[in-house]
């Protein structure tokens, strides 16, 4: 069996270090991986040398990321594709909890939607691939609006009342945005007959490589299956296949 490349790991370890700052010194680099001086040092040569990174002047001398690193991300950012990738982790949802899971995007104050599996219960939810619906009545549009900066989200909610699609759709816009407040918070929305007064929901938040919400990925039910002993299991099962959807659209979780 091929062995793995300490020197190789090393250089990859102080790379990764700049995910969550955009400078660092060569003192930083050796007390964040506790590695001898001299291997730091050669290490950051050779990176310097490549163009992984770029020495920042200074008293002492910082490191930046070089543009190689930003080549490298954009080469595989162009080869994602969301909808495949959906429809598989979807899928594994899906037969997890036997209810329909869905992936929908925002296209302004509407969520449209991309990727649909069913359950394979004769009572279940009507859908459809392509169909668009007011976001903020929907579980996905709500994490979506949620992700939207204060002026973005402005610019979305310029309607009062907010149209409604059930009684117990949210038309209030300042109500609205102190919901958001909390799923932002929670990093979970819940439809609780907003769209369809049969039917709740519970959507989490797909991320790409930069952070940013760019779809969201909900579990659906009828209802009369919407238990206190289901509800926290689909919470869950939601949060985990957005969350492994976000990895291979590229996000990372930024390291504490």
């Amino acid at each position: 069996m091929a062995r793995v490349v300490p020197a190789v790991i090393r250089a990859l370890d102080i790379l990764e270090l700049f995910l969550d700052r955009p400078e660092m010194s060569a003192r930083e680099v050796i007390e964040r991986l506790d590695l001898p001086r001299t291997t730091v040092h050669e290490l950051l040569v050779t990176l310097v040398e490549r163009a992984y990174l770029v020495p920042v002047p200074g008293q002492p001398v910082r490191y930046r990321l070089g543009l190689p690193v930003f080549q490298l991300g954009a080469a595989f950012a162009g080869r994602l594709d969301l909808v495949r990738e959906a429809q598989g982790v979807a899928r594994d949802v899906a037969a997890a909890c036997d209810e329909a899971v869905h992936v929908a995007v925002l296209d302004g104050a509407d969520v449209i939607y991309l990727v649909k599996v069913d359950s394979t219960h004769p009572v279940r939810m009507v859908s459809a691939v392509g169909r668009r619906l007011p976001a903020h009545c929907t579980a996905v549009g709500k994490i979506l609006l949620a992700g939207l900066r204060r002026a973005e989200l402005d610019a979305v909610l310029t309607k009062d009342p907010l149209p409604g699609m059930t009684p117990d759709s949210i038309t209030d816009p300042d109500r609205l945005r102190a919901h958001l407040d909390v799923v932002r918070a929670e990093g979970l929305a819940v439809d609780m007959g907003e769209s369809d007064s049969a039917m709740r929901c519970v959507a989490a938040a797909i991320r790409d490589h930069s952070g940013a919400t760019v779809a969201a990925m909900s579990v659906s039910a009828p209802i009369i299956r919407w238990t206190e002993q289901a509800h926290p299991q689909w919470s869950e099962l939601v949060r985990d296949g957005a969350a492994r959807l976000s990895a291979r659209m590229g996000h990372q979780a930024r390291r504490r």
